[in-house]
């Protein structure tokens, strides 16, 4: 056969291919999109009812600290005061945190710079375990564990956001780790050499130069590592006490927007004040998760710049 009429007939075969490829590519693409818009709109269609259909106060529900959707105040206002929720969410979460990152940043830092190869592959199946380990086991060993640690050693009943930010630490942990040790090996090798070469010590370097390098890398895990925490329902609602009203200390009991939701979502009637309300917690929830998104993409933009 021509070999010119070869190559036509394998170029075009080639084309129709690459045309099928990119259908299916740009079609799964649009199907992603089409899922998230769709979660989006849903959620906001039934959290905003709270405020169009049952006339409820953005700012009562933002910073009001009575939270009963059946009784309504003196001028028939539903009393839905989430304050109290969204203070225990970020309670459990910011001290999950803190107690978390030197954690994960020394783990990190002992896996890339100290631990020989058998050293690092043990731990990297701790961390993987940790991963696996489902919310409902972690909610157990806080019940039968830290609860009464807490008890006996800070006092009070054991359920709190203390008790929940225990849980939150051992749950958010391998997510920092993970982050952290790709970001540390991530920092140029020569970044390292030229330090060494300079005449700095490693404890030096490892604080001067990989440290600082990773400094963008280890934020994003930690801003993942609160997300995490953030969402987390089921282990911290068998510690926090899931009481809705104002926490008075890291030892009373308290509650959280996840806690709340998911204990309210299945006694409730669609479509009346209550469940609306719960909606509007969920709303609340999606549109955190999408402020800690954005965090993560500015903090990237920045240490690339």
């Amino acid at each position: 056969m021509d070999p010119i009429k070869n190559k036509i007939q394998s170029t075009s075969k080639e084309t129709r291919q690459d045309i099928i490829g990119k259908i299916l590519s740009y079609s799964c693409i649009a199907l992603i999109v089409i899922v998230v818009l769709s979660i989006f709109a849903f959620v906001a269609s039934k959290g905003l009812a709270t405020f169009i259909v049952n006339k409820a106060s953005i700012s009562d529900f933002l910073f009001g600290t009575n939270w009963n959707p059946i009784a309504t105040d003196k001028a028939g206002n539903p009393l839905l005061g989430a304050l109290p929720m969204i203070t225990g969410s970020f309670g459990v979460t910011i001290l999950a945190v803190i107690f978390a990152a030197p954690f994960a940043i020394g783990t990190a830092l002992y896996m890339t710079e100290v631990a020989s190869k058998k050293g690092e592959k043990l731990l990297q199946s701790v961390i993987e375990l940790l991963v696996g380990i489902p919310s409902v086991v972690y909610g157990f060993i806080g019940l039968s564990v830290v609860v009464p640690f807490v008890r006996i050693h800070f006092g009070g009943s054991g359920y709190g956001i203390l008790s929940g930010a225990f849980v939150l630490f051992v749950m958010v942990l391998p997510t920092v780790t993970s982050m952290t040790v790709d970001s540390l090996r991530a920092v140029p090798r020569y970044y390292k050499e030229a330090s060494l070469a300079l005449g700095a010590t490693k404890w030096q370097t490892i604080y001067k130069v990989l440290l600082r390098s990773a400094t963008s890398g280890i934020l994003t895990a930690i801003i993942f590592g609160m997300a995490r925490a953030f969402g987390e329902a089921l282990a911290v609602q068998m510690v926090i006490g899931n009481a809705a009203i104002m926490p008075k200390g890291l030892l009373a009991p308290a509650s959280t927007l996840t806690s709340v939701l998911t204990m309210g979502i299945g006694n409730t009637v669609m479509g009346t004040v209550g469940n609306n309300a719960l909606w509007s917690l969920a709303l609340m929830l999606l549109l955190m998760s999408l402020i800690f998104n954005i965090i993560v993409r500015f903090i990237g933009r920045k240490g690339r710049m």
